[in-house]
């Protein structure tokens, strides 16, 4: 499965809204372990991202051509989109040894010196959330991926030495969500750069089948549509859904998994035809039912779904915000028509406004 990202951020949040949904795309430990049995060994395994996989297989093959270590590699994008999975598939296709650990785990200029010191010539280090890479660590990144030599300091004041450590030609393959918090100094540093994209459907479909083939459960074309539609456009939420569906299909059913199976299954677990889940849902009813669709502001919408604010803006709204559902203004959000005719509700008139507010969002103290 090209969908694991498994020392995403789950390790370095821990447990929270976001790892507990259905639809989350943080992995979990049940999520890592059965990834790690889906995950594509090779380039021709790995299901969509076409245009990531002709690029890389390029660079890939020249290197190996040249008998040289491959370029350093960034990949970008959402969790859950195959970003540690491409990380393998380069140390596997290199014929080469991996190295996997996490921005938040270097901490200090000596743990990364640690790691740079101990690698093989030709090993790949699997760097996630390298934007969440303390500074001190970063700077010496620098110096490492352009002339494989780090400076170790000793000692501390007027009496510091820096000692050159030679490395071994290596690759470094950088995974972040957020490619945007990367200085330029280190991402002018990769060789190549890649941005992971949301799947299609029909790529999820393909996702959910072979899957379902990987562990022996049974499943129509249809049943695999509607898993498919349901799953935000990424894999790890595809292979979760398949799962749950698989258990109701067990218990509920004669074990094979169909379109009536998979919607009844995930309406028991509270994911809609659209792949929203109840605390979407609570966004949405809240900005419409409460305050007329809006502008209502962040603060006051998390206060009436009863969440934090921060909950609300990064694990419901980029979602709705990316299915056109709700929209952010410089006002507060606001409801999309889209997201009036998803709920089944009917727009208030053009006088009408939250909480019984006219035109201009004053309220209208005399009935007016």
């Amino acid at each position: 499965m090209n969908w694991d990202d498994t020392t995403d951020s789950a390790a370095a949040e821990g447990p929270g809204p976001a790892a507990e949904r259905l639809v989350g795309n943080v992995a979990d430990g049940e999520d890592q372990a059965v990834e790690a049995a889906l995950r594509p060994k090779d380039l021709g395994e790995f299901i969509g991202q076409e245009k990531v996989r002709e690029q890389l297989d390029l660079v890939l093959r020249a290197a190996r051509a040249r008998g040289a270590t491959a370029d350093h590699v960034l990949l970008s994008g959402a969790p859950g989109l195959g970003k540690t999975t491409l990380s393998m598939i380069i140390a596997a296709e290199m014929g080469a040894p991996i190295r996997i650990t996490s921005g938040p785990a270097i901490q200090h200029a000596g743990d990364l010196a640690a790691i740079l010191s101990s690698l093989q010539e030709g090993e790949v280090l699997f760097l996630d959330e390298i934007h969440r890479m303390s500074r001190p660590a970063e700077e010496m990144l620098y110096m490492a991926m352009e002339d494989f030599r780090v400076d170790v300091i000793v000692g501390k004041g007027p009496g510091a030495t820096a000692i050159p450590l030679e490395l071994p030609p290596f690759t470094l393959v950088g995974a972040t969500t957020r490619a945007g918090l990367l200085p330029p100094p280190l991402r002018d540093r990769f060789g190549f750069t890649a941005h992971m994209e949301f799947y299609e459907p029909h790529e999820l479909e393909r996702v959910v089948h072979r899957s379902a083939g990987l562990l022996d459960v049974g499943i129509d074309p249809e049943g695999a549509v509607e898993i498919a539609g349901r799953s935000r456009g990424t894999p790890r939420i595809a292979n979760r859904l398949l799962r749950r569906v698989r258990d109701y299909a067990q218990v509920k059913a004669d074990g094979l998994i169909t379109r009536d199976i998979a919607a009844a299954a995930l309406a028991v677990y509270e994911v809609d035809a659209r792949g929203l889940d109840r605390l979407d849902r609570a966004v949405l009813q809240a900005l419409l039912k409460l305050f007329g669709g809006g502008p209502v502001g962040l603060s006051t919408l998390a206060v009436a779904v009863g969440e934090e604010r921060e909950t609300v803006e990064e694990v419901a709204e980029p979602f709705l915000v990316r299915e056109g559902l709700l929209a952010r203004t410089p006002r507060g959000r606001v409801a999309t028509p889209a997201a009036w005719a998803h709920l089944g509700l009917t727009p208030p008139g053009p006088a009408a406004g939250p909480g019984g507010t006219g035109r201009n969002g004053q309220q209208d103290l005399f009935g007016a």
